[in-house]
């Protein structure tokens, strides 16, 4: 009888595992040294027990510069495959671009009312729809935009009205105290040359049993506040009375 087909799963009993692992581990690298030397290939094994013990093998004199050919030839496939990825996703979103400015560039000639003659009626009615609505927000923003502007310069109006009034004020103060001020200096004035009182007639009252020409400075005839300062007057007999009895 022959040797029946293992079925490939995860062995269960711990000694067997161990047993196949070791067989297999054996029979891998064999095979890997057989195909390095019979066919003149650069191989590399490596191998990691399930307790993190190490195999390996390599042709070469150096696994790592069998691992650093690998990582250059990897790399430069990744690359290569890479640059070919984006070249592609470019050249498509470049088409798809295009597309977009092409219909952007119709749309703009039809508003424009150029290159008509290709559109059906149905596209004729939405291009019209579409013109007036944007004819009814353009005349809504024009609106808004004017009555900004209106409710602005009232602002400013009611500013320099207030602005008018404050001046005015100032004004009407500075004027005030301006006449207050040549008010007080135009008393002050009078008050220098007048602080004396004026003397009623009570004060040159004539002396008692004194002969009436010798009252000097003094003239019963004429106003109550006129002083008489003049020259004596001389009687018949050539003497000034008041001075010689």
């Amino acid at each position: 009888m022959g040797r029946g087909r293992v079925e490939l799963k995860r062995i269960e009993n711990k000694i067997n595992r161990q047993v196949t692992f070791a067989k297999r581990r054996n029979g891998l690298l064999k095979k890997a040294y057989e195909l390095s030397v019979l066919c003149d290939a650069e191989v590399a094994l490596i191998v990691f027990s399930n307790r993190g013990k190490l195999y390996e093998f390599c042709s070469s004199p150096s696994i790592m510069k069998t691992l650093e050919r690998y990582q250059k030839c990897s790399y430069a496939t990744l690359e290569t495959s890479r640059a070919i990825n984006e070249t592609q996703s470019s050249y498509q979103e470049y088409l798809r671009l295009k597309g977009n400015v092409e219909v952007l560039q119709r749309s703009q000639r039809n508003l424009l009312g150029e290159d008509l003659a290709p559109l059906n009626t149905k596209e004729l009615e939405q291009l019209e729809h579409q013109l007036e609505t944007s004819l009814k927000q353009i005349r809504s923003t024009k609106t808004q935009f004017m009555l900004d502007q209106l409710v602005d310069l009232q602002n400013r109006k009611q500013m320099l009205d207030e602005t008018n009034k404050a001046l005015r004020r100032k004004l009407e103060e500075s004027s005030f105290e301006a006449s207050h001020r040549l008010a007080w200096e135009a008393g002050g004035h009078n008050f220098q040359y007048n602080r004396l009182p004026p003397q009623t007639e009570g004060f040159f009252q004539p002396l008692q049993g004194v002969h009436p020409n010798l009252q000097i400075g003094y003239n019963s005839v004429g106003s109550d506040h006129e002083v008489n300062i003049g020259a004596p007057v001389e009687n018949g007999n050539g003497f000034i009375p008041g001075w010689m009895l």
